[in-house]
């Protein structure tokens, strides 16, 4: 080992470093040398609150989802309360974000590491606040759909850069703890983002939800400025605007098909096959791209290695099965239920309460018990959840419900943590940007296509099981009607008492539509619980102690 000090050694002997098949990507020479071991004291003693100001600027961009969740309903409303969205309008509204938010996460994660970490947080910041200033005033869901897009610009180059500014000032001992708290700062939004979201619907129109960003980004900013050093890697990659085009022309025609099925009900129609075959072929020519490109986008030998593929895809089902969940859940709240906006905020608090009490501790479970036994748990836990969603009605105890979310949140704690460790310890200090960029890069595109997928699924049985109970109505509110139960419900109070027979079946349908779809989330969480408990690491026999590793470098030097 050379002259390999014991310091730079010590590095790799935190405990989610326990795999054999990761130490090849991660030995001291290949990732943290003395160049990149290096902090400046002044920045070292800052760390805590640099930190803090990383988790203020990725608050906001978690904040957005989180506080849409709650207004989609509003939104779904007709004028002059909302903009009147029917069901696939606000899928498109959520994964327009989505879809182009994980479309450049890996490219502005590259162009961080090339022209600076805080450069790029601080231009991402600045287009996020603007598109959320756009989104507040728009006139119709098409100009939703597209502020949101701005706004998913300005986020791609916040998040990756949050993270990969954290692994940077971070001596490696202290990185799963700051990870820990990093992952806990997404709890804290999903909890302020329901409560805030309902507070303003409470007394301030839809569009208020979206112009809350402002005030936080101009503070973000300020603090950033002050605060957070630049950082960049001294080899950068090349941006890949081939790779970019082809993987987001790919991700939009398949989402594309997969809601439209969903809205027609209807999977064998040739539009809905041809969109979808058509996604399918373009990312087929973007992984084949990838593989031959001397730039990638996304370098496809990472995935050589099965614990850092394992850990990206468990992220990706994880999110797949949760954000088709709380698209849903908030018109089970709200529409079946009659719980208001804020009320709802208020009800997903568990959910939020337990990220935020157990992702810093997440990994004190791996210490004990290793990544694969804590994270294969959490994930039958998410699908025991799910299950439980099969289980409610109209009039099931709210508690229950309260349950539910808090397990649920428990569950995905203790997955996002330590499989973030494993994802960004794999990779060297100076790639920190590319390593965060594939994480969220496959947590977006995964919610994406749990909201499309779940969306459709949810769609589809709603349209099947409302179908029968609209015939009385004149053919141009019939189709109308179906789209879902707020388009149902809709309709039913513009026809007065004729409409409230419409009500019962409207609950009823929803209720049953929810159910399948909540036991297609479960066993997709079923799968990952297989694929981390096949491919990520035990529990080590003999955790090497700091005197071990210090005897052994004496001896290999």
């Amino acid at each position: 080992m050379g002259k390999t000090s014991v310091r730079e050694f010590r590095y790799e002997t935190v405990s989610y470093r326990n795999a054999p098949s990761l130490d090849r990507m991660t030995t001291p020479a290949a990732s943290t040398g003395p160049a990149a071991s290096r902090i400046p004291e002044e920045v070292h003693r800052r760390r805590w609150a640099i930190l803090a100001v990383l988790m203020l600027s990725l608050l906001i961009v978690v904040l957005d989802n989180s506080i849409l969740n709650v207004a989609i309903k509003t939104i779904s409303t007709p004028a002059p309360t909302g903009l009147g969205a029917t069901q696939s309008e606000l899928e498109w509204a959520i994964n327009s974000y989505t879809l182009v938010f994980a479309g450049l996460l890996f490219s502005a994660g590259l162009l961080g590491d090339r022209v600076g970490r805080k450069k790029v947080l601080l231009g991402g910041l600045a287009v996020f606040g603007i598109g959320s200033a756009l989104a507040a005033e728009s006139g119709s869901p098409a100009q939703l759909i597209a502020f949101r897009a701005v706004m998913a610009l300005g986020a791609a180059f916040v998040m990756p850069a949050t993270l990969a500014v954290l692994m940077n000032v971070f001596e490696r001992e202290e990185q799963p703890k700051a990870i820990g708290l990093w992952a806990g700062g997404v709890g804290l939004a999903i909890a302020i983002g329901p409560i805030t979201g309902g507070l303003l619907l409470d007394h301030f129109w839809w569009g208020s939800v979206f112009l809350i960003n402002v005030p936080i980004v101009l503070l973000a900013i300020a603090l950033m400025l002050w605060l957070v050093p630049d950082s960049r890697d001294p080899n950068p990659g090349r941006i890949d605007p081939v790779g970019v085009v082809l993987s987001v022309v790919g991700l939009v025609l398949l989402v594309y098909g997969i809601i439209k099925g969903g809205e027609l009900a209807d999977f064998s129609d040739p539009t809905v096959l041809s969109t979808i075959g058509a996604g399918l072929l373009v990312l087929v020519a973007f992984v084949l791209f990838e593989k031959h490109s001397d730039h990638p986008s996304i370098d496809v030998t990472y995935f050589k290695n099965k614990v850092f593929s394992a850990a990206i895809s468990v992220i990706a089902l994880v999110f797949f099965a949760l954000m088709g969940v709380t698209f849903f859940a908030v018109f089970y709240t709200q529409s079946v239920r009659g719980y208001s906006p804020l009320q709802t905020g208020l009800l997903m608090l568990p959910l939020a309460a337990a990220q935020m009490i157990f992702a810093p501790r997440a990994r004190l479970v791996v210490d004990r018990f290793g990544i694969k036994v804590t994270t294969t748990t959490a994930m039958l836990v998410i699908a025991a959840t799910l299950v439980a969603f099969a289980t409610l009605d109209e009039d099931t105890p709210i508690w229950i419900l309260e349950v539910v979310f808090f397990l649920m949140g428990a569950g995905m704690a203790h997955i996002m943590t330590p499989t973030s460790v494993v994802i960004m310890q794999a990779l060297p200090r100076e790639k920190a940007g590319s390593a965060s960029a594939l994480s969220n890069t496959f947590r977006q595109v995964g919610g994406a296509l749990g909201i499309a997928v779940l969306g459709s699924v949810l769609s589809t049985a709603y349209r099947t099981g409302i179908e029968d109970r609209l015939g009385a109505l004149p053919p141009g509110l019939r189709e109308t009607a179906g789209e879902s139960i707020e388009a149902t419900l809709g309709v039913a109070s513009r026809l007065g008492d004729q409409g409230k027979a419409l009500v019962g079946p409207a609950d009823a349908a929803f209720l049953h539509a929810m159910h399948v779809t909540a036991l297609w989330g479960a066993g997709v969480a079923v799968v990952g619980a297989v694929v981390v408990g096949m491919f990520l690491p035990g529990k080590p026999k003999a955790p090497r102690t700091a005197e071990k590793d210090e005897d052994l470098v004496r001896a290999e030097s």
